[in-house]
């Protein structure tokens, strides 16, 4: 079995390196192909043993993909960016999980994707189709998926992306995202990742009114679906009018019974119920057992990186909420209980109240 590590790179000297001495135990060649770097990205891939190629850019990451994978003429690629990089990974446990499965399929990476969240920086997970059989390629201008209908399994491959903590990358895709919107204006998947985009880049109230385009032009069967209701949740309590929390009630409602036992929506549901309350006290007081119910789910259903979210969601940080949530209504020895549970997990806003307490 041939497994080569297939890349396309433009002015990443910063991260390319780390990249490259993390994946190369894994692959047979390394197959960089670049798009017009002016840094020292290509004479880092060489020194690291790549084969280099060029390919002039444009305004396609799927062109620029395709073009990479046609260099290759292993059994398997790797496509991973310049800014990912494999966790500890044998090239044995991969051979395994390849010939574990017959057929032709996708293998899936865990993903975990830092990013800055306003108190520090939160990691977040996802499953990506990056691991390909000879025959497959890209399609999409942007965010580019593979062009199969393949089924896609989870590895236990895992990889670390600090894309999203580089300031410009955001302001990089986001004229890119806002043609795509309009060549394929009934495309949901161009609007969420431009609704997505928006709000990283703090312009919540753009991002919202493509998140509810995404809503209405998604289905329930679409792989990105349920990440992009959370997200459309969290813009809508960000913004934090009343008529905004009126719209994210009526999601909540009409999501619930297909997505209330993922725990970012049940994590998303307590932020929801809290705001909630606080808006109206009186009128709204009946819900305060939900806060509690819901962080309470977070809790039992607890973490699954495989299904994609935020980490914490279902430990530490649904723990320091609850602990927050009891401190508040004059429960203190639940609150130091909860508060303690998130502490042990190194969450230093709980070790902050636990002195405080």
């Amino acid at each position: 079995m041939k497994i080569n590590l297939v890349m396309i790179v433009k002015n990443e000297e910063r991260s390319l390196r780390r990249c490259l001495e993390a994946a190369k135990p894994l692959v047979d060649e390394i197959l960089i192909t670049d798009t017009g770097s002016s840094d020292r990205t290509v004479e880092i891939a060489k020194e690291l043993g790549a084969r280099v190629f060029s390919f002039p850019w444009v305004n396609d990451f799927s062109a620029a993909r395709n073009y990479a994978l046609e260099q290759s003429d292993a059994d398997w690629n790797l496509v991973l960016d310049a800014d990912e990089y494999v966790r500890g990974y044998s090239r044995k446990e991969l051979e395994s999980a390849l010939k574990g499965r017959s057929g032709l399929w996708l293998g899936g990476i865990i993903r975990y994707d830092d990013y800055p969240d306003g108190e520090g920086v939160s990691t977040s997970s996802s499953i990506l189709p990056r691991v390909l059989p000879r025959s497959v390629r890209y399609t999409g201008t942007i965010h580019e998926q593979p062009d199969t209908d393949y089924p896609c399994y989870a590895l236990s491959l895992e990889v670390d992306h600090d894309g999203y903590m580089v300031a410009d990358k955001g302001e990089r895709n986001l004229a890119y995202l806002q043609q795509a919107v309009k060549d394929f204006p009934a495309d949901a998947y161009y609007q969420f990742q431009l609704a997505s985009t928006l709000r990283n880049l703090g312009r919540l109230k753009e991002a919202l009114s493509y998140f509810r385009r995404f809503y209405r032009n998604s289905e329930k069967k679409d792989a990105y679906r349920p990440g992009g209701v959370v997200l459309y949740l969290y813009t809508l309590l960000d913004l934090g009018e009343m008529f905004h929390l009126d719209e994210a009630g009526r999601i909540i409602e009409k999501e619930e019974s297909h997505m209330g036992n993922w725990t970012d929506f049940c994590f998303v549901c307590g932020l929801f119920y809290m705001k909630r309350v606080l808006s109206d006290v009186g009128r709204y007081l009946t819900l305060l057992p939900n806060i509690e119910r819901s962080y309470l789910k977070c809790l039992a259903l607890g973490e699954h990186p495989e299904l994609g979210g935020v980490v914490g969601t279902g430990s530490f940080k649904a723990a320091y909420n609850l602990g927050a949530w009891y401190e508040v209504s004059g429960q203190k020895d639940l609150a130091v209980k909860y508060y303690r549970m998130a502490a042990e997990e190194g969450y230093a806003p709980a070790e902050g109240r636990l002195r405080e307490l």
